[in-house]
């Protein structure tokens, strides 16, 4: 996914002169024929993520497009009164590209785990945030980036899994996905929980369970619509997240249903990380099958409370 999204650039570079990359101590190799081809569009500089902030603030008021690329933790929190007065309160089109959201750096502790990033980047007004499950939709939403005029927070996976997106059906910016017929159960999710949540789906036909995932790449703007129609048709809702439970997805769909004064919102239960630091190292699956995000205790914990 991020080899997917840095690679689009370049291609927006060739097409578009006002495209500039700036990365943040990144490896030597990132975007090589991007820095050989536009020399003077491609800036690598040091562990310096709130100067960088304002830097690429000014070449967005000067008319350029920058594409900010670096570690999620250190582009959000690190970085967060920058991104309020020099990016949502200018309204500048800076695209900022985070480098494993959520649990992605699992062996390198809480220092680098990216778990309240989206509650804090939707806090800023005028801040587009978006979180694709695979390459595949990475590449469709990077080719629609000229739709928002603001600044965008693109929260990016580990990279390497598998393509579930339908390559058939038109993916809009902005409306989420659903995957499945959900009758029963329906997985509301983001980023990699989908693939969580889509495999757990498969499994569940084996108990009789028709289940389905409605996956949001956009969390704000958020789609109400389709949150609100398909919640009416199924009996249980879940929001799955590679996040904490306060302030994420699961908060934006009690949120959208509540100011809607939708009844559903009672058949809403939130899986995520619980608000709290994680003592536990290992990869990336370790943790989320620790956190309860795996595909194996999503479907332990849908099968221990359906018919309840």
């Amino acid at each position: 996914m991020r080899n997917t999204c840095i690679n689009t650039i370049f291609k927006l570079a060739k097409k578009d002169k006002k495209v500039v990359f700036v990365g943040s101590d990144l490896g030597a190799g990132v975007l090589s024929d991007f820095k050989k081809r536009f020399p003077d569009r491609f800036f690598m500089e040091g562990i310096s993520e709130q100067f960088i902030t304002g830097m690429v603030s000014g070449l967005a008021k000067e008319g350029l497009k920058p594409f900010f690329n670096t570690i999620a933790t250190f582009l959000t929190r690190r970085n967060f009164e920058q991104n309020i007065i020099d990016l949502g309160l200018h309204n500048l089109p800076v695209r900022l590209i985070g480098n494993g959201g959520g649990l992605a750096y699992a062996h390198l502790g809480p220092t680098h785990h990216a778990i309240e990033d989206i509650s804090i980047m939707r806090s800023i007004p005028n801040m587009t945030i978006v979180a694709p499950c695979d390459a595949f939709e990475m590449k469709n939403i990077m080719s629609q980036l000229n739709k928002i005029k603001g600044p965008l927070y693109i929260r990016l996976a580990k990279g390497g899994d598998k393509i579930i997106t339908n390559k058939k059906k038109k993916i809009s910016l902005g409306k989420s996905v659903l995957f499945g017929k959900p009758k029963d159960v329906l997985f509301i999710t983001t980023g990699i929980t989908t693939q969580e949540c889509y495999f757990a789906c498969q499994k569940l036909k084996k108990y009789k369970i028709n289940a389905g995932v409605l996956h949001n790449h956009s969390l704000k703007p958020f789609d109400t619509k389709n949150l609100l129609k398909f919640s009416k048709i199924v009996k249980k809702i879940y929001t799955v997240e590679e996040h904490i439970v306060s302030g994420g997805l699961g908060s934006i769909v009690l949120e959208e249903l509540n100011l809607n004064k939708s009844k559903d919102v009672i058949k809403v239960s939130r899986i995520g990380i619980n608000n709290k630091f994680i003592k536990k190292y290992g990869t990336q699956k370790d943790l989320l099958d620790y956190c309860g995000l795996s595909t194996k205790k999503i479907l332990k914990k849908v099968l221990n409370n359906y018919g309840k």
